[in-house]
C-alpha cells in the first residue's frame, strides 16, 4: 500500500572498542594535524619545528597509551577488539603483551627517526612537513600490524605502512638514485603485497575465515584430509612478509633501495619495518599456525641459512658502507628467524629482544653514515672513511660501538641478542642452525672490521676532505646518538629488565 511503512530489518554494526586503537589514532592524528598546519600555514619559516614538535608529541602520546595498555594487559588479561555481533569472541585487533613490545619496538625507531630526520632535511632542502606526515603514516601502520589479529587487517596494515614507504624512498627528487630506490620499492612491494593478499585467499579457502584466533581454533578442532590449499596460503604468506624483513631469496631489493633512499629513510625502514614485519610473522605462524609448525619450520630453516650466508658473504665484497650495512640487514634477518624457527615461547622472546636491540643499532649506524656523508648524501664509498678517527674521534668512536654491537661484541645489545636466539635453538636441538649463525656471525665480524679499521686507518691525501667539509652533528642527531648508544650499552650490561618483558610480553600473546 502506497505511504505505508516498510520495517527495516536489523543491520549489525561492528563494536569498535577506541582504546584499543588509541595508539595508531594518536599517531596518525598527529600526520593529519601536520598535513593541517602545511595547508594553513605556507611560508612560515618555523613551521619545520612546528611540525616537528606535533610529530614527536604524537610519538609520545602514543607512547602514553601503549603504557596504559601494558598495565591494563597485566592487571586484566590480553583481549580483542573491534567485535563483531554475530562472533563477539572474534576481533580483528589483539591487545595484548607481545603487541605491546612490539609497537614499542617501533615507537623507539620512529622517535629516533624523527630526531635524525630534521637536520638531514635542512642539509638538503627537503620540505619536513611532508616527509613528517609521511612518516606517521607509515608508523601508523607498522603500530597497527604489531596487534592486528586478521589477516585482512594485516594487509590493510601493510598497505599503509608500504605506500607512505614508498614515496619516502623517492623523497629526493633531485637525485636520480632515491628515485630508482622508489620505483624498484614500489614495483617489488607490490608484488609481494599480491602474494600475500592470494595467500589470504587461500588459506580463508582453507579454514573458512581470515581471523588468527579463528585459524586457531579451526585447526584445533578439525582434521584437514586435504590440506593442500592451506599450506600453498601459508607459503604464499610467508614469501610476502618475507620481502618486508629482506630475507633471502627475497632480499633482492635490499641493497638498491637502502643505498639510494634518503639515509633517515633507511634506517626507518630497516628499523622499524623489519619489527612490524616480524611481529606479524610471529603471531601468524607460531601463533595460529602452531599445529602446523612441521610443514612451516623446514621453510623457516631455510630461510634463515640463506639469509645468513648471503647477507654474510655477499657484504664482503661491497665497497659502499650502505651497500654493507643493508646486505648486514639480511643476516640480521636469519638471526631473527633463527627464534622464529625454534616456534617456542623461548624462540618469540629471543625474536623480540632481537629486534629491539637491532633498533638501536642499526638506527645509530645509519645516523652515523647521514652525518659522515655531508650534503648530497652520496659519500659512501668505504675510502670516505678513512681518517675519520683523526678527524672526528667522538662520531668515529660512537660508529664503532654500533659496528661492534653489530657483530656481537660481548658487553653490547648485539651480543645477548645473539646469545639469545642460539640458546632458543639450541634448546628445540636444532644445533645445525645454531652453529651456522655462529659461522656466519663470524664472517659478518671481518665486514664490520673492515669498516671500523678504515675509520682508524690514516687518510690519503686524494681521500682526505679538507677541514671545510668536516661533518657537523646537530642536536637532533646528538640525541638520537646518545639515546641509540645508550640503549646498545644498557641492552649489553644490563638485559635482564628487557629479556623478562619480552618473555612476559610472549606469556601474554592473547589466544
Amino acid at each position: 500500500m502506497i505511504g505505508a511503512s516498510v520495517p527495516v530489518a536489523h543491520i549489525a554494526t561492528p563494536s569498535i572498542d577506541w582504546f584499543a586503537i588509541a595508539p595508531e589514532i594518536a599517531i596518525f592524528g598527529a600526520a593529519l594535524a601536520i598535513v593541517l598546519l602545511r595547508s594553513l600555514v605556507r611560508r612560515s619559516p618555523h613551521v619545520h619545528e612546528a611540525s616537528l614538535i606535533i610529530a614527536i608529541g604524537g610519538v609520545a602520546t602514543s607512547a602514553v597509551f601503549t603504557a596504559v595498555q601494558w598495565a591494563f594487559v597485566q592487571n586484566n588479561g590480553a583481549y580483542q577488539t573491534l567485535l563483531t555481533s554475530q562472533k563477539p569472541q572474534v576481533g580483528m585487533v589483539a591487545v595484548d603483551g607481545f603487541s605491546v613490545f612490539a609497537q614499542t619496538v617501533v615507537l623507539i625507531a620512529t622517535l629516533l627517526a624523527l630526531l635524525l630526520s630534521s637536520s638531514y632535511l635542512k642539509r638538503e632542502h627537503l620540505e619536513g612537513p611532508e616527509y613528517f606526515a609521511l612518516l606517521l603514516c607509515s608508523a601508523t601502520g607498522m603500530m597497527l600490524m604489531t596487534s592486528a589479529n586478521d589477516l585482512v587487517t594485516v594487509f590493510l596494515s601493510l598497505e599503509i605502512l608500504s605506500i607512505a614507504l614508498y614515496v619516502l624512498a623517492a623523497f629526493d627528487r633531485r637525485r636520480t638514485a632515491s628515485q630508482e630506490a622508489g620505483l624498484k620499492y614500489f614495483l617489488l612491494g607490490s608484488f609481494s603485497s599480491a602474494v600475500f593478499l592470494y595467500g589470504v585467499a587461500l588459506v580463508y579457502g582453507g579454514t573458512g575465515t581470515t581471523n588468527l584466533t579463528g585459524i586457531a581454533d579451526f585447526l584445533a578442532t578439525t582434521t584437514l584430509l586435504h590440506d593442500g590449499v592451506l599450506l600453498l596460503g601459508m607459503a604464499f604468506l610467508l614469501v610476502g612478509l618475507g620481502f618486508k624483513v629482506a630475507a633471502a631469496p627475497f632480499h633482492m631489493w635490499t641493497p638498491d633501495v637502502y643505498q639510494g633512499s634518503p639515509t633517515p629513510v633507511t634506517a626507518f625502514m630497516a628499523s622499524a619495518t623489519k619489527a612490524a614485519a616480524f611481529a606479524a610473522i610471529l603471531r601468524v605462524f607460531v601463533g595460529s599456525f602452531s599445529l602446523y609448525s612441521v610443514d612451516w619450520r623446514p621453510i623457516i630453516f631455510a630461510l634463515a641459512v640463506l639469509s645468513l650466508l648471503v647477507g654474510s658473504i655477499a657484504a664482503l665484497v661491497q665497497t659502499d658502507v650502505k651497500r654493507m650495512l643493508a646486505y648486514s640487514s639480511i643476516s640480521h634477518a636469519g638471526y631473527i628467524l633463527i627464534g622464529v624457527q625454534a616456534a617456542s615461547a623461548r624462540g618469540t622472546s629471543a625474536a623480540l629482544f632481537y629486534v629491539l636491540a637491532y633498533a638501536f643499532m642499526t638506527i645509530g649506524a645509519f645516523a652515523c653514515v647521514a652525518v659522515i656523508a655531508t650534503h648530497g648524501d652520496d659519500q659512501h664509498a668505504l675510502a670516505d672513511y678513512r681518517g675519520l678517527a683523526r678527524r672526528q674521534p667522538l662520531l668515529a668512536g660512537v660508529f664503532t660501538l654500533f659496528l661492534l654491537a653489530q657483530a656481537g661484541v660481548p658487553l653490547t645489545a648485539g651480543f645477548v641478542a645473539k646469545l639469545s636466539v642460539f640458546s632458543a635453538a639450541v634448546d628445540q636441538r636444532q644445533y645445525v642452525l645454531a652453529l651456522l649463525g655462529m659461522l656466519a656471525a663470524a664472517i659478518a665480524a671481518y665486514l664490520y672490521l673492515r669498516i671500523v679499521l678504515a675509520m682508524y686507518a690514516p687518510a690519503d691525501d686524494e681521500a682526505q676532505p679538507p677541514a671545510t667539509t668536516r661533518a657537523r652533528v646537530d642536536y637532533g642527531t646528538r640525541i638520537a646518538l646518545t639515546i641509540a648508544a645508550a640503549g646498545v650499552i644498557f641492552l649489553g650490561i644490563m638485559p635482564g629488565g628487557m629479556l623478562d618483558f619480552a618473555k612476559h610480553a610472549t606469556q601474554l600473546l592473547g589466544r
